[in-house]
């Protein structure tokens, strides 16, 4: 990766201009891409399924063969590129179980090879290269080993279009490419969910198989403490374990507490950021100051504003009012983690976090309002620029640069530092327009905790859809910034904050195949890219994540089924899926759809007792699983949380269960600022039985004052109801179910009550009476059936 060179305060022209000499995100080199590529005639089309898509492609005739015999050159004595040559070895013996020699010297005459040399490409950025396949061989050409290893990573992605083993037929092609932005990147945070080293490499290499070059790695924040620092043994020896909230926290069968716990070793990190380096990648390490700092204060309570940090309060998720003291003792500590931070990653930026500091702790401290006054600062917004302007010094004496998130803005920044914007675009465009370079992180689109659907079957997390073609749609270059300030957009990257991703596969799931519409957004000119290109390239991106061993989402990919009552005792299946990708083809003779299976046009009426079964076709090739819908007339009564409309815009997820400790949890769509769901469209003409699963979900989340404005609606009975109002949540109640034992859990449980006739159709809303919000009651799902009478 190319970044900007350390060095000294500068004026805004100065920095501008060294920024458009190392950027690859130039509008000069953007507007020569796109002229070349308009003049080239032929695409990314159905014989070339490069992801990213290369900035030039010309298609030429024919194939390259290759075969067990095939063989690799490099030139004699060059190192590097030896090494990039075994690399790609490497690759293709896991892809296609074919291991081709490396050799260094010319390819004898006539023998079709692969060949990495050394040469000029049209741009003159470290990661530029040429590709040329034709029957008679294949070249990569390119001036730094960075360039060489994407152009091996491009002959790699040639060979593996598909799932099969042996030989490949690559097609014959003309590429020039190079990157568009110098900032390619993936934050994953290892602090409120741990990762293996071996999760962590099989991300990296999913990376450089698509040219992405920065993982910035949130080491640090409230939940835990995970890389070991020799100075201060007590950050992971009491920092680097939690008790999580609920019945998680517990040994079901003797009570006791369970310690959630790990971190990473000096010589874990070492190996990491070696590996990572030899796949291009520089790993970015975030040290989070002055909050987010719970866990390194329940370690050394000493510089922080309270002397018992609450270690109980490292279970929730939210925003903490824990703040380091801005005092000498703290800093030396910190600059003592740094130096160690320092002397373990070689990145040339150091994350300093910077975000959501609540001041209220600094307000209320006599001590730091006279910190204040004597520093001479307007306010406690100011003493945190102070507070990251002395961080920031003992970084650049090092010979580094320091990077954190947008609100390192408030209160004057240093000339040098560097805007990670998540708060949407407006940090980076503040920023450039101060003359500071930005990266592109905004929490609306690039953060993955998001659903990349609307299915019940995606991974919890915030409810809200951030679909894998929203993420291709990202504007990488604000219409808001003027040429010379988009020069200090170093690129975008996306952002795993994993709350919610409690297991290593879910956070891949979760991850990927966004993460991909990423890689493509960072690298190819935007005259380049074209969702339609992208998403016919799908079928084979699922087959290359699927050989690099990555979890990745096909949900969006897959039918959905909508089942509902139809007339003569049938039921109305609907189909579709998230994305609208294909067409869907169907079965209902148990047998597995194929692409010559029925095409789904309209919904299906369909008789109980059938199996609906469904898969998404993407031209010739599947896309995503079979999926299996039974049908039953209950199924078409009957509602999961997912399925409901939830009450409002508050803090609304899709949540799991805390229970039970080990096993599949269920996962509850609420507002847990008003948690009332509603059920549209329901026929009161006669009575109706409702049934309802219901679970509990501990109230873990630091939401500060806010937490009052919650409603509660007093219960008649000792563990509450399951209100039931029509035409509105401020609606006649027409029924109270009392929980009795469901309330108690954990795991879930089941109510029934009769709705009496109303007359109609009416909307539901649904909600529970409670004296407190630990725990919170929520729906898992809602049956209503015909009430049986008595005759």
């Amino acid at each position: 990766m190319t970044f900007p060179t350390p060095c000294a305060p500068t004026t805004v022209r100065g920095r501008a201009l060294r920024a458009l000499a190392v950027l690859s995100a130039s509008v000069a080199a953007l507007t020569l891409a796109s002229a070349a590529f308009a003049a080239s005639p032929a695409t990314n089309g159905p014989d070339l399924t490069l992801t990213p898509a290369p900035a030039q492609a010309t298609m030429g005739q024919g194939t390259f063969a290759l075969t067990a015999r095939t063989r690799i050159f490099v030139a004699k004595g060059d190192v590097e590129a030896r090494v990039v040559a075994g690399q790609l070895s490497d690759m293709l013996l896991k892809a296609r179980g074919l291991k081709p020699a490396v050799v260094e010297g010319a390819p004898p005459a006539g023998e079709a090879a692969i060949v990495l040399a050394r040469g000029a490409t049209s741009s003159d950025k470290a990661e530029a290269y040429a590709l040329s396949v034709a029957p008679t061989g294949v070249t990569v050409t390119a001036a730094k080993r960075a360039g060489l290893f994407y152009g091996a990573v491009s002959v790699w992605q040639l060979a593996v279009q598909d799932a099969a083993k042996g030989p490949a037929q690559l097609p014959a092609v003309a590429i020039d490419d190079a990157p568009r932005f110098a900032w390619r990147g993936f934050m994953l945070d290892s602090a409120r969910h741990f990762q293996s080293v071996d999760t962590i490499k099989a991300i990296l290499d999913a990376m450089a198989a698509h040219k992405l070059n920065v993982l910035h790695w949130h080491l640090v924040d409230d939940q835990g403490w995970r890389l070991e620092i020799r100075k201060y043994p007590k950050l992971t020896s009491e920092g680097a374990w939690r008790v999580p909230a609920g019945a998680a926290g517990r040994d079901p069968k003797t009570g006791k507490p369970i310690r959630y716990q790990g971190f990473y070793t000096q010589d874990q990190v070492r190996d990491l950021v070696a590996y990572a380096a030899a796949r291009g990648i520089t790993i970015v390490p975030e040290i989070e100051m002055p909050g987010h700092a719970l866990a390194p204060l329940v370690a050394y309570p000493q510089f922080g504003m309270t002397k018992t940090p609450p270690r109980e309060s490292m279970g929730d998720w939210g925003v903490f009012p824990y703040l380091y003291k801005p005092s000498d003792e703290t800093f030396g500590f910190l600059n003592d983690v740094l130096d160690e931070v320092m002397d373990l990653f070689p990145s040339p930026y150091i994350h300093v976090g910077g975000d959501e500091a609540v001041k209220d702790q600094w307000k209320a401290s006599p001590e730091v309002q006279a910190q204040i006054q004597a520093l001479g600062v307007k306010d406690e917004h100011g003493l945190q620029s102070w507070f990251i302007q002395r961080a920031e010094k003992h970084i650049n004496a090092r010979g580094r640069r320091m990077i954190g998130w947008d609100e390192i803005l408030e209160g004057g920044l240093a000339p040098n530092a560097t805007v990670m914007s998540w708060r949407g675009v407006e940090g980076a465009v503040a920023a450039a327009s101060q003359g500071h370079d930005a990266v592109l992180a905004p929490d609306s689109t690039l953060y993955m905790d998001r659903r990349q659907s609307a299915s019940a079957d995606e991974p919890p997390g915030r409810i809200k859809i951030v679909s894998l073609k929203d993420v291709y749609d990202f504007d990488a270059a604000p219409a808001a910034l003027t040429e010379a300030q988009r020069a200090h957009i170093l690129g975008l990257q996306a952002t795993a904050f994993t709350e919610h991703m409690r297991t290593d596969e879910r956070l891949e799931t979760m991850t990927f195949p966004r993460l991909i519409a990423v890689a493509e957004n960072g690298w190819t000119p935007e005259a380049r890219r074209d969702w339609k290109s992208f998403s016919d390239r799908l079928p084979a991106e699922t087959a290359r994540l699927d050989v690099l061993g990555v979890a990745h989402d096909t949900v969006p990919y897959e039918p959905q089924a909508t089942l509902r009552p139809a007339d003569g005792g049938r039921v109305s299946v609907a189909l579709a899926s998230g994305l609208g990708l294909g067409e869907i083809r169907y079965t209902l003779d148990g047998k597995a759809p194929t692409k010559a299976s029925g095409l789904y046009e309209t919904a299906l009426a369909v008789a109980p007792g059938k199996t609906v079964r469904a898969r998404t076709f993407l031209g010739d090739d599947a896309l995503g699983r079979i999926r299996d819908y039974p049908v039953s007339l209950l199924a078409a009564n009957t509602r999961n949380s997912h399925q409901l409309e939830l009450c409002g815009d508050g803090i609304n997820l899709s949540l799991e269960d805390d229970a039970p400790l080990n096993g599949p949890r269920a996962v509850f769509a609420v507002n847990l600022m008003n948690a009332c769901w509603v059920w549209k469209g329901a026929d009161l003409s006669s009575p109706l039985t409702l049934t309802a699963r219901i679970g509990q979900v501990p109230f873990n989340f630091q939401i500060g004052a806010d937490k009052a404005k919650i409603p509660l609606r007093a219960p008649a009975t000792p563990e509450g109801e399951l209100e039931v109002r029509i035409d509105g949540c401020g609606g006649q109640r027409i029924a109270a179910i009392p929980l009795g034992a469901a309330a108690r859990g954990p795991g879930l449980a089941t109510v029934a009550g009769v709705l009496p006739k109303q007359g109609g159709v009416h909307d539901l809303c649904l909600t529970f009476t409670a004296r407190t919000v630990e725990p919170t009651l929520v729906l898992d799902q809602v049956t209503l059936t015909p009430t049986k009478t008595k005759t």
